[in-house]
């Protein structure tokens, strides 16, 4: 059983990193191999609708000048799919809205995300968290995945680095979502 995460938050260890941090180590408690990719702050193109994946099928991008292609495969691979992003003027970053646009059509090029897990987490100091969710649901609901939610939404306040971490219901939120991942994991493996 294998998660991986995609930052997109350009602050490295950032509040979107404590949260993805939160959620990962407690499935690692589960005895689940856990990955962190960082997407934010790098260089990565949006979608350019060449459909070249939709003939190649070949669980790639045509395009090769970035870093997506090293990291698809790893993606692809997972059981699990957790997208976190901070809340840019009330929307994700540029950066994961590049990688989810041709994430998502690489990987139904070839129908690589069918029945795997997905969530979406937020890190925000004011607002765009619920709107956010929605659009990273979206993605994984195209690809015909298994949303997993939590008690609440996966949301956390915080604008300084760590600040996130003070919001006690958002890591307690997280550390429920990774029991839920996993409980939903189990079910569907038998």
């Amino acid at each position: 059983m294998k998660a991986v995460a995609i930052n997109g938050s350009p602050r490295k260890d950032g509040n979107t990193f404590s949260m993805l941090n939160k959620v990962l180590g407690r499935l690692e408690e589960h005895g689940v191999e856990t990955k962190i990719i960082q997407v934010g702050g790098t260089n990565i193109h949006g979608c350019r609708a060449c459909w070249a994946c939709k003939k190649m099928k070949n669980g790639k991008c045509v395009c090769n000048d970035d870093i997506f292609n090293e990291i698809v495969g790893d993606a692809i691979d997972a059981d699990i799919i957790i997208l976190g992003t901070p809340s840019y003027y009330s929307d994700m970053t540029p950066e994961l809205k590049a990688f989810i646009d041709r994430f998502g059509l690489v990987a139904s090029a070839i129908g690589a995300l069918k029945h795997k897990i997905g969530a979406g987490i937020v890190a925000q100091r004011r607002g765009g968290g619920v709107a956010i969710q929605s659009t990273l649901h979206h993605m994984f609901l195209m690809n015909e995945m298994i949303i997993v939610g939590s008690t609440y939404w996966n949301i956390g306040f915080g604008r300084e680095k760590g600040e996130v971490n003070n919001d006690d219901e958002a890591m307690a939120n997280m550390e429920n979502l990774a029991d839920n991942i996993f409980w939903t994991l189990e079910k569907i493996s038998k």
